[in-house]
């Protein structure tokens, strides 16, 4: 009977092992490209402290040219490729347009070989507006997007896993406060 419950959680921590080092390949990419970030999304919520399973990693980056262009190469470097036929210079010149017109909110990143490895940059927030905290997790720093604007973010997307988030983020908020 204890076999298959451990057999159980040595694939569910393979899994969360596999989907921690696809989140430090891809910062260690971007460190390497020198592209400032912070992350968003599951991954945020769960580093702050929530109860959260996601596999997708989101991400904010400056809007600069450079930091979209940049990116695009350090993604390409660990084998991602846009899931759309569209480079970082259309995304940074015609962003606007995409979020107005075409409701392209995020530029998603795959793996081809492995497509649950999916990287989205978040083209409707700018990494300058936003507050951020560096968490130290083993050799690496993760920079991620304070609780407050983590709780903006997800109440304009307003989606059910958003809004469980924010209850979740409140809550630990509200822990944290003498």
């Amino acid at each position: 009977m204890n076999g298959p419950k451990v057999s159980s959680l040595r694939t569910q921590s393979g899994y969360i092992l596999v989907y921690t080092m696809f989140l430090f390949q891809i910062i260690e990419a971007l460190q390497r490209a020198q592209v400032d970030y912070a992350l968003v999304g599951g991954y945020a919520v769960a580093l702050h402290g929530a109860v959260r399973g996601t596999v997708d990693v989101d991400l904010v980056l400056n809007f600069s040219k450079r930091d979209f262009e940049s990116a695009e190469k350090a993604f390409q470097s660990i084998g991602l490729k846009s899931r759309l036929p569209i480079d970082a210079t259309e995304v940074f010149e015609f962003r606007k347009e995409y979020i107005e017109n075409r409701n392209l909110i995020a530029w998603s990143f795959y793996n081809a070989a492995n497509p649950i490895e999916v990287v989205d940059v978040v083209l409707t927030e700018d990494l300058r507006k936003i507050q951020t905290r560096t968490l130290k997790v083993g050799k690496y720093s993760l920079r991620i997007a304070s609780i407050d604007d983590l709780i903006k973010m997800k109440l304009k997307s307003a989606r059910p896993q958003d809004l469980a988030d924010v209850e979740a983020l409140k809550t630990l908020k509200k822990e944290r406060t003498p």
